[in-house]
């Protein structure tokens, strides 16, 4: 099974709690904005520490290191597409439009051998819980509770 891990960067905003999301790039996902958006994150191989996969991922894909620890550790689920994700969220602040992404590369259009670059995420945009459980591909919106109750507990 594939795995990954990400960050999901909280602030507390004008209208309570809000989390910075990423909307993937690619054609793929150009013109879609519903179940459109992702946490930043990205791929582990066997062996690798989650947290510093997290870390590496969030500087990859938004141009900018994560903000310092504590990380509060929300856990693991498997999305639809069958991958394992580990999801840490920290508080934080970050331009949102400042976000600067890595690439990737696909054949686009198909089958025409054109290879061409496209970048992992398009844009980043903060958010209320409630608008990320919109945005968010559906099998990372229980992070938002799991954030949710962290918080509560803290308190």
């Amino acid at each position: 099974m594939k795995t990954s891990a990400g960050i999901l960067l909280y602030r507390s905003g004008a209208d309570g709690l809000e989390v910075l999301i990423a909307h993937m790039g690619g054609p793929f996902w150009d013109g879609k904005d519903a179940r459109a958006w992702s946490i930043p994150k990205g791929e582990m191989e066997e062996g690798e520490d989650s947290i510093a996969v997290a870390q590496r991922e969030f500087e990859e894909e938004l141009g900018s290191p994560p903000p310092p620890e504590p990380y509060l550790d929300l856990g693991s689920a498997v999305q639809s597409n069958r991958k394992r994700v580990f999801v840490f969220a920290v508080e934080g602040d970050f331009d949102a439009g400042a976000a600067t992404s890595n690439t990737f590369s696909l054949e686009w259009p198909p089958h025409s051998g054109t290879l061409q670059e496209f970048p992992e995420i398009d844009r980043a945009a903060w958010v209320s819980l409630e608008i990320a459980g919109e945005k968010l591909v559906q099998g990372q919106v229980e992070f938002l509770e799991r954030l949710r109750q962290a918080l509560e507990g803290r308190r």
